[in-house]
């Protein structure tokens, strides 16, 4: 069977927990950031949000993508690693529930997990404990599950490690070397700073779809002008989506720059909301849409994800709605 996207990325567990603006300042963590900590400093913090609701699911960047196109009716599986443990099994068990291919055999070690800290005014504060996921390497990646696969979607946090990168690479060779289109988000900022070369050469030679932010365009190319980062990324890379938030997001194809608005919604949380607009993009893209086609579906699946709290889908959307918020 062909499969629409193979993704690649640190497997997490998400737990989300909504707090307040005090209650995240006396935890002394940058507001809006992802920081990696350590086990010990994650559970200090869960212990500091004593019984406040919280949700789980399975999570990482490229999961929650894959999971996202799964949801919309594509065909995916995924590479990355896991711990023997409730939350190991928890996490591979949640994904085939929703239709992923997952075929990651246990490591000694715990789950990775990523505690996300949603303020009122929708911010999500991420902070990561890798665990396991940190030893994703290159013989996790399925060169026959990827050379199946219409699409293959590397996320940028990968680079934050060296055995995650050799993963990365591995995932980029194995595309070159098949039909497989290589997508890659960025997927923060922060990581511009550390790999910008090592991004730029990947845009300048084998992505064939990019996905980043404004602010890590801005961070990539050193410049200010966000539809000019769009603009220099589309002479390297033949299809370029820098998204802007509520004002939607700027498309490169083969040179040409398209604004596709944003659209209109009360955000309760941003957790997720660029996973799932890759999601709407690699869908369409893979079925039967065009670039910009697949953007308009994109924002409408993002602008559910931000509304909602969690990077999941409380409510999927049917295949038979597709059409109309593609806009055909």
């Amino acid at each position: 069977m062909t499969l629409d996207v193979y993704g690649v990325g640190n497997t997490l567990v998400d737990i989300q927990v909504q707090v307040s603006d005090d209650l995240l300042e006396s935890l002394g963590f940058a507001k809006g950031a992802m920081t990696l900590v350590d086990h010990e400093t994650q559970q200090r913090v869960l212990e500091a949000l004593g019984e406040l609701p919280r949700n789980q699911c399975a999570g990482g960047s490229a999961a929650n993508t894959i999971l996202g196109i799964a949801g919309l009716g594509g065909r995916t599986a995924y590479a990355g690693k896991v711990g023997d443990d409730p939350l190991g099994h928890f996490c591979l068990e949640d994904m085939r529930a929703n239709t992923v291919t997952v075929d990651v055999p246990f490591s000694d070690g715990p789950t990775g997990t990523c505690l996300v800290l949603v303020t009122d005014d929708a911010q999500r504060t991420m902070l990561t404990y890798l665990g396991v996921s940190a030893d994703v390497g290159p013989g996790d990646v399925d060169p026959e599950l990827l050379r199946r696969s219409k699409a293959v979607y590397v996320e940028g946090y990968l680079f934050s490690a060296p055995t995650p990168r050799e993963a990365a690479y591995r995932a980029v060779e194995l595309a070159a070397s098949s039909d497989a289109t290589l997508a890659l988000t960025i997927s923060d900022s922060f990581l511009v700073d550390l790999f910008r070369d090592e991004f730029l050469e990947l845009a300048q030679g084998p992505v064939d779809i990019l996905f980043c932010n404004e602010d890590e365009a801005r961070s990539l190319l050193e410049n200010e002008d966000s539809r000019e980062c769009a603009r220099q990324l589309g002479e390297w890379v033949p299809r370029v989506a820098v998204t802007l938030g509520a004002e939607g997001a700027v498309l490169v194809e083969n040179g040409k720059l398209t604004h596709v608005p944003g659209i209109a919604t009360t955000a309760i949380d941003t957790t997720g909301a660029g996973d799932m607009f890759a999601a709407g993009v690699l869908y369409g893209l893979t079925n039967g849409l065009d670039f910009e086609q697949s953007a308009r579906l994109a924002h409408h699946a993002a602008a559910r994800i931000v509304s909602q709290l969690g990077a999941r889908l409380a409510e999927p959307i049917s295949q038979e709605d597709i059409p109309r918020l593609a806009g055909l």
